[in-house]
């Protein structure tokens, strides 16, 4: 059994205690603090929005498939979700924009850094079954930060397009009932080359 006890404030925010290195034993996570904006006279390697597009929608020839993926969780992954739709990074970018907006986001990575806002899912991402505990603890922790509503559109990220952990926890939301599922594809990585903010993970949360 993994641990697992969280705490829901005002609105969606959710602090959870949970292990160290990134979270990787169990879900939730602190909100992180805005991340600094960029030294002056330093330009990052930013993409056009139709490049970092079609990266995002490249075609690797690997068929999509509704069950959970439990070879390499870093490789070439399918063009396409069943259940679910792959959201691009500008997609994304007005639908955090819009006005009244719940869009829920969530880090299947654990890396040292994350989107703003993110909430740490990284547990969502493991092979198995959907009826095993990491399924149902997943389905306890969505039914939380959702305050049980199964139609608020909920992202899930990793690294980039060759990377799966993103699209088994989209699976296991899918399996759980939940009707707007987006697989974000091409993950941080496509975030940063389109020249989006992150925000570092800063210590084991209280």
């Amino acid at each position: 059994m993994h641990a697992f006890k969280c705490f829901v404030f005002v609105g969606l925010a959710a602090s959870c205690t949970l292990q160290l290195a990134s979270a990787q034993n169990s879900f939730g996570g602190p909100p992180t603090p805005p991340a600094a904006p960029p030294s002056k006279g330093v330009k990052p390697d930013v993409m056009s929005a139709g490049a970092a597009t079609d990266v995002e929608r490249k075609d690797f020839g690997v068929a999509a498939k509704s069950q959970l993926h439990d070879g390499a969780m870093h490789g070439p992954t399918p063009a396409s979700i069943p259940g679910a739709q792959v959201i691009t990074t500008q997609a994304l970018v007005e639908m955090r924009r819009a006005a009244n907006s719940r869009v829920l986001v969530f880090d299947v990575l654990g890396g040292p850094e994350t989107l703003p806002g993110a909430l740490a899912a990284v547990p969502a991402h493991r092979p198995g079954s959907f009826d095993d505990a990491t399924q149902k603890e997943f389905g306890q922790y969505l039914q939380q930060v959702t305050q049980g509503s199964k139609d608020v559109p909920v992202v899930f990220y990793c690294q980039s397009v060759e990377c799966w952990m993103s699209y088994n926890a989209s699976l296991r939301a899918v399996k759980l009932g939940y009707s707007r599922v987006l697989w974000y594809r091409g993950g941080i990585e496509a975030w940063k080359k389109a020249g989006q903010a992150v925000q570092a993970v800063q210590g084991p949360p209280r």
